[in-house]
């Protein structure tokens, strides 16, 4: 498939022009099975649902650590937060196959740092649910009472009846998460203009300053205020976990979602937490009412309907928040086993209903067990949520940087390339007598897998993933500020976390002990299959003088592929590539990671081998998985322009677009391989 075509730069020199990187979010996807998918203001509603519901809990708290100053810290880690969202969305719209920090752990650094990323969201996971669930208990005991003396076990059966629920198969639905949510954010702006009616803008605007002239701010206080408040914007990471079921264009879609949540959280979270713990001092040193903050608040400055009202909408909105943190949880365990890093038995479905009842019951144990361990201590879980919390951020904004950083490597190879080929570089001319090409523009049509191009005449198809690995090649000084900004991000957030782990040694001691229980899990299932872990990846451009293995299913020669290969490499990488089968996909749920290759058993079992002699010998490798026919290798091909293209001879007659300098056979005993050989 030829991806490349001729253009006429300014001076009218002939020169080559590469297409430049296309989004598959800005491709017309049509819905699956003609079933609506997720658009901005549902996208926001679960997003909201669940980081709208932090600040129910946040205040309290905050207050326990920082004091009068946890509405000045929200504030002052609100600009991370902003820069947060767009890493998030650069996640979403990378990753539409979902999976959030483990997919971008293992895409950027490899399998292990994938199976980290999801022990540190499966921490964070496990800690929402118990907040989240015995909150909303408190907070329904602003209505009754009678609740507060058992809210644990109270808790612990709501949590127990979400399992159920969960097992029957009965989830809440976006559209429900949206009418929560609304709800929600209607009753904190009630509360606000409630306090704004009897308190002028300058009486507001005097708290902050009068609270910071009787605090000294230290360095460490600052950091650890710092570190505290990223509390206040747990479930970011959620936007990351829809990208499957998210309407089209995502990246429209994402940066619609990410925008109504950045404005409503900015509008609400500092006010609240502001308002809540400097205006009640003496209730947020309660140990009971410093859990029921801002429905108090609703009450003392407006009347009982309102206060009642927030508390039954914050209890809501708190177990939706609860039941989303279970759902992620289970179908993180999930992964993680088709990922092979957990026994195959949490894959297990029961007859009765078809759901994964082991992960649900894990997903719903664990936060049981956390809350009896601490004895319901809220305070106690808020410390213990920075772990997971922001070692997933940490994670994230890491494996962002690093596939950015590759891309930019690429890209300036292929402009490099680029001014060899148009002459740019020596001096020379185009010949006489050159054509110039007018550009048609491309029309884009998704089918399945795979988007048909038309370029005038020409038709071709072209991978979805490809369309993302295609290198970019944009000038300009935003390219650089955007670096920069990630860079900057990933160092905060990161900062955050090394001072939660100093300040906070039992968040330490937790998160550290689950995670590493989940990684020895992890070892020792992979220990007992007998082969080692690794990680697909995506193409981000031309790697010189590489190798590319072409395997398919029931290609008996595979193996005597994958050793030619080997043996070929020397010093050279390896790109071992795996065109599966096509098929179609049933349609997704929320917040489960559809990554086709995680299904396919042997296209897993024919990379472990690669893997296994890989390694062995020492070389570089990275291993690429498609779904489609054989004439997908073109594609690859023409993306990652390698020295040798090693196939079996069969596989070869059906490859077109492939446009050697001379071929090489090789013969084995089970049958002919054919290398491609191509100088650039």
């Amino acid at each position: 498939m030829e991806l490349v075509w001729d253009a006429i730069n300014d001076k009218g020199v002939a020169m080559t022009q590469v297409l430049q990187p296309l989004d598959s979010s800005s491709l017309t996807e049509p819905d699956a099975h003609g079933k609506a998918r997720l658009g901005p203001l549902l996208c926001w509603a679960v997003v909201f649902a669940d980081i709208g519901s932090s600040i129910y809990y946040v205040p309290g708290i905050l207050y326990s650590t920082v004091g009068g100053l946890a509405g000045f810290f929200v504030l002052l880690t609100m600009g991370v937060f902003v820069l947060l969202t767009f890493k998030y969305a650069e996640v979403s719209q990378r990753f539409p196959e979902g999976g959030g920090v483990v997919s971008v752990a293992a895409e950027a650094l490899n399998a292990w740092a994938g199976a980290l990323g999801g022990m540190l969201i499966l921490v964070s996971y496990f800690l929402t649910a118990a907040i989240s669930c015995l909150s909303a208990i408190q907070y329904f005991g602003v209505v009754l009472p009678v609740l507060l003396p058992s809210a644990l076990w109270i808790t612990i059966g709501v949590l127990v009846l979400l399992g159920l629920l969960n097992w029957v198969g009965i989830s809440e639905s976006a559209k429900v998460s949206m009418i929560g949510a609304l709800i929600a954010f209607g009753s904190d702006l009630a509360i606000l203009w409630t306090v704004f009616s009897h308190l002028s803008v300058g009486e507001v605007l005097a708290l902050m300053p009068e609270v910071l002239a009787h605090s000294t701010l230290t360095p460490t206080s600052v950091l650890v205020g710092f570190a505290g408040a990223f509390l206040a914007f747990s479930g970011l990471e959620s936007i990351s976990q829809l990208s499957p079921v998210m309407k089209v264009p995502r990246k429209k879609v994402i940066s619609l979602a990410l925008l109504f949540v950045a404005i409503t959280i900015m509008g609400t979270s500092p006010l609240l937490t502001m308002l809540s713990t400097l205006l009640q001092p003496q209730q947020a040193n309660d140990e009971v009412l410093s859990t029921q903050l801002v429905s108090l608040l609703g009450g003392h400055w407006g009347n009982n309907f309102l206060q009642a009202e927030v508390a039954i909408s914050a209890g809501l909105i708190l177990v939706f928040a609860s039941n989303t943190a279970i759902i992620g949880a289970y179908h993180v365990f999930m992964a993680l086993s088709r990922m092979d890093f957990f026994p195959s038995i949490i894959l297990q479905r029961n007859r009765l209903r078809g759901t994964p009842h082991w992960s649900i019951i894990l997903a719903t144990g664990i936060p049981i067990i956390i809350l009896v361990l601490v004895n319901g201590r809220i305070n106690l879980l808020g410390d213990l949520y920075a772990f997971g919390l922001l070692g997933a951020f940490t994670l994230t904004c890491l494996g962002i940087d690093v596939i950015r950083y590759r891309e930019r490597v690429s890209g300036r190879q292929k402009r490099a390339s680029l001014k060899r080929e148009s002459g740019s570089e020596n001096g020379h001319k185009p010949p006489v007598g050159s054509t110039q090409v007018t550009l048609v523009p491309l029309i884009v049509k998704e089918t399945g897998e795979e988007q048909t191009w038309l370029k005038g005449e020409q038709k071709t198809t072209l991978d979805k993933n490809m369309l993302l690995a295609m290198p970019d090649t944009r000038r300009g000084i935003w390219p650089h500020v955007d670096f920069g900004l990630g860079i900057l991000t990933t160092g905060l957030v990161g900062l955050a976390w090394v001072v939660s782990l100093i300040a906070k040694p039992e968040a330490a001691l937790f998160g550290g002990t689950v995670a590493l229980l989940g990684l020895g899990v992890a070892y020792v299932n992979y220990m007992r299959q007998g082969r080692p872990p690794m990680a697909v990846s995506t193409l981000e451009g031309r790697l010189s003088e590489s190798v590319l293995a072409v395997l398919l299913p029931g290609d008996r020669l595979n193996t005597q592929v994958v050793e030619a290969a080997v043996r070929e490499a020397r010093d050279k990488p390896v790109v071992f590539l795996y065109v599966g089968e096509p098929r179609v996909d049933p349609l997704p749920q929320p917040f489960e990671i559809v990554d086709p290759y995680l299904d396919d058993v042997p296209a897993k079992a024919t990379f472990s081998k690669a893997e296994t002699l890989a390694r062995k010998a020492r070389i570089t490798r990275r291993f690429l998985y498609r779904r489609g026919e054989s004439s997908m290798t073109a594609t690859v091909w023409q993306v990652l322009q390698p020295r040798n293209v090693i196939l079996s001879e069969a596989v070869a007659a059906q490859v077109h677009n492939i446009n050697p300098d001379r071929i090489r056979y090789e013969l084995t005993p089970d049958g002919k391989i054919a290398h491609l050989l191509k100088r650039w």
